[in-house]
C-alpha cells in the first residue's frame, strides 16, 4: 500500500503564490511510475494539474497553468511538491495529490490517493 499526505493549502489573495507538498509512504511506493496534482473546483469535474515522472523527472502541464506552477520531486524524502506562482481565482480548488503505476494524466489511472487539501484564491 501507499499512503499520501498533502500539505500547504491554505488562502492567498491573487497573484500570491503557494507550495504544495506531497509525501508519500509504504514499501511499495518504489513501483509508482507517476505522480501527480488533480484538482476540483464545487460543481466541476476533477482535473488534471501536473505529474512528473518518479525516475526521471520528466514533468508535464496542463495548458491552464503553464508558466505559473512547477511540479518538482526530492527522491530521498519520497515528496513530491507543486509550486503554484501568480494564483488567480479560478485555480480554487481541492488539491490532491496522486500516485500511478504507469505514465498518465488521466485521473483514472492513478491507484492512490491523498486527502486533498484546500486552495483558495480571493481576487
Amino acid at each position: 500500500q501507499v499512503q499520501l499526505v498533502e500539505s500547504g493549502g491554505g488562502l492567498v489573495q491573487a497573484g500570491g503564490s503557494l507550495r504544495l507538498s506531497c509525501a508519500a509512504f509504504g514499501r511499495t511506493f518504489y513501483t509508482m511510475a507517476t505522480m501527480g496534482w488533480f484538482r476540483q473546483a464545487p460543481g466541476k469535474e476533477r482535473e488534471f494539474v501536473a505529474c512528473i515522472s518518479w525516475s526521471g523527472g520528466s514533468t508535464y502541464n496542463a495548458d491552464s497553468v503553464k508558466g505559473r506552477f512547477t511540479i518538482s520531486r526530492d527522491n530521498v524524502k519520497n515528496t513530491v511538491y507543486l509550486q503554484m506562482n501568480n494564483l488567480k481565482p479560478e485555480d480554487t480548488a481541492v488539491y490532491s495529490c496522486a500516485a500511478a503505476r504507469m505514465h498518465s494524466i488521466r485521473y483514472v489511472d492513478y491507484d492512490y490517493w491523498g486527502q486533498g487539501t484546500q486552495v483558495t484564491v480571493s481576487s
